[in-house]
């Protein structure tokens, strides 16, 4: 693949992982293996209040095929398919999730040193298209996407944004929600190798004029353990601790506390990820 200005969905992303990526309320376990014959499989139970479900997931690569099946406690199948290269300079991805057929979907990126294309459609009697594009170089990229519904003759959803990406820092602005929001975001790494960093993502929307404003940071304690939080001007603060117990198997700790209400009893997430 080229090294483009990227996709629509990339703008603002580094911001947006650090301020909820690995952040969980839940109990959560999972155990991968790994086979000779290149085939990943990851268990996984999550706990929620009184509420345990479970999944168990397979990932198998060939050349430029990735299949990825996964089934739940529900009974429910979710197939991904991803094939790189088949045309130069795309990426074609094709799900389902059974029983519901409805949900099949039909997505192709082509990447370019100077743009980037997706279209996503889906596989039913009444198809929605969605089509996003950024053009630009990996420094500065402008996009826009936009999601059409062929049944009611509308537009389910439409965003433009631009951002601004140097060695140690990265901003955007995204106008989202058909225009009622604008979100600001700006990531600065505080070390080379981009394991500490400090972040603030201001949003407004425009139909309710209500703001919120998060700052957040992420330090590396040592080439093990990161610690992660953040704090809005609603009053939530949350704290994440991550520690590599044995190579690619992580252990998470993360709690959430409403400062505004602490007569409410905080939430708490551990997570245990493991590996071998």
């Amino acid at each position: 693949m080229s090294k483009g200005p990227g996709l629509f969905s990339d703008i603002g992303k580094k911001a947006k992982d650090l301020l909820t990526r690995d952040y969980i309320s839940d109990q959560k376990f999972s155990v991968s293996t790994y086979s000779n014959a290149g085939v990943v499989l990851t268990s996984t139970a999550v706990k929620k209040g009184g509420l345990s479900t479970g999944d168990i997931a397979a990932l198998y690569k060939y050349r430029n095929v990735t299949f990825d099946v996964k089934v739940d406690t529900e009974s429910n199948i979710s197939t991904i398919i991803t094939l790189n290269e088949i045309v130069p300079s795309t990426k074609t991805i094709a799900s389902v999730k059974i029983p519901d057929h409805n949900s099949g979907k039909l997505e192709v990126q082509y990447f370019h040193d100077h743009a980037t294309l997706t279209t996503a459609v889906a596989l039913n009697q009444n198809p929605f298209v969605d089509v996003s594009a950024t053009i630009g170089t990996p420094t500065i990229a402008f996009g826009a996407e936009a999601g059409y519904d062929t049944t009611s003759g509308n537009f389910t959803k439409y965003a433009a944004g631009i951002s601004v990406t140097k060695p140690d820092s990265s901003a955007s602005i995204i106008l989202g929600d058909k225009g009622d929001s604008i979100r600001a975001s700006y990531v600065h790494y505080l070390d080379q190798f981009k394991k500490s960093a400090a972040v603030g993502e201001i949003t407004r929307k425009f139909s309710t004029n209500e703001n919120t404003f998060t700052v957040g940071g992420l330090y590396a304690v040592d080439h093990l353990t990161v610690v992660k939080g953040k704090l809005n001007n609603n009053g939530k603060l949350g704290a994440l601790l991550q520690h590599e117990i044995i190579p690619k198997s992580l252990l998470t700790i993360s709690g959430e506390i409403d400062t505004k209400a602490l007569d409410r009893i905080p939430k708490f997430g551990l997570s245990v990820a493991l590996k071998p």
